[in-house]
């Protein structure tokens, strides 16, 4: 049948968005060690496939993968891992579902598509198990603690010391053996826990002391690199809410949780303790009479 324009544009759109999914997850089905998880995804990039040609059979027309997309989520499948890539490629899958109950009426197949991506979801959903999501607590652990620990310290240190090289080696001995003592709390935590889904306590300290050890560098560095330790505080605050704004975001389209409510939680004590801290720091140089 003879296409509207604007219909035949927003299938060719889909037939795209079909053509892209079926090579990312081929890919991926290829680099997992895990042959279930595998034999799902070799499914669902049979059925993105079927859907493309779908649409092609309305559209006549073909339409070559996108190697920049697949690169990009080849990339986000390397640095945040597997599971963040494909809910981030699922909530595209959503709004499509959303266009295609709206061709039911002129396009019967667009009811099975819309069935088959919701089983892919739901299969998607299933197989799910990445090692860096079973310790994301002990991460949030060193993450939150780094933040909410040295942030305050460095505005306590910032109003006391007043010294950029002073604050930076304080700032740094405080929070590397600040690091060590959660990981090696951690380590012990874990160990107590008992049954199937214990955690291996070793990972565990490593992700927990990881993540603080590197939200130490990035706090201090402003205070290594700059003069004013004012502003160094003030760029310490910026990246302590980018860390907290692009980690929450990894966590809410991994897990499907809110970005918002976490986000400003986090962001909320962290801002919190660093301003009492500073003016802990105010009032201990005011009264103690220290100069240095």
């Amino acid at each position: 049948m003879e296409l509207p324009p604007e219909l035949r544009r927003q299938l060719l759109n889909w037939q795209q968005s079909e053509i892209n999914g079926a090579n990312i997850y081929r890919q991926l089905a290829q680099k997992m060690k895990e042959p279930e998880n595998q034999k799902v995804l070799q499914e669902i990039a049979q059925a993105e496939q079927r859907h493309y040609n779908l649409w092609r059979h309305y559209t006549k027309a073909d339409v070559k993968p996108q190697r920049h997309v697949i690169a990009f989520y080849s990339l986000l499948t390397r640095v945040f891992g597997f599971t963040f890539a494909i809910r981030l490629l699922e909530q595209g899958e959503a709004q499509s579902q959303a266009g295609y109950s709206q061709l039911i009426g002129s396009i019967p197949e667009a009811e099975a598509v819309m069935r088959e991506e919701d089983a892919h979801e739901e299969a998607l959903i299933g197989m799910l198990d990445e090692e860096r999501l079973r310790y994301v607590g002990s991460m949030v652990l060193g993450l939150n603690d780094a933040l909410v620990e040295l942030t305050g310290a460095l505005a306590g240190f910032t109003l006391a010391l007043q010294n950029t090289s002073l604050i930076a080696l304080t700032g740094l001995i405080t929070g590397i053996a600040a690091a060590f003592s959660m990981a090696t709390s951690e380590y012990l935590s874990t160990k107590a826990e008992e049954g199937e889904d214990a955690k291996n306590p070793l990972r565990a300290a490593l992700y927990t002391g990881g993540a603080y050890l590197i939200t130490v560098f990035a706090l201090i560095a402003p205070y290594l690199i700059l003069d004013n330790f004012y502003v160094c505080l003030a760029v310490t605050l910026v990246i302590a809410i980018l860390i907290i704004a692009v980690f929450n975001y990894y966590i809410a389209v991994a897990r499907g949780q809110s970005f918002k409510r976490r986000f400003l939680e986090m962001a909320g004590i962290s801002v919190g303790v660093t301003a009492l801290s500073f003016g802990i720091g105010w009032l201990a140089r005011q009264f103690l009479g220290v100069e240095i």
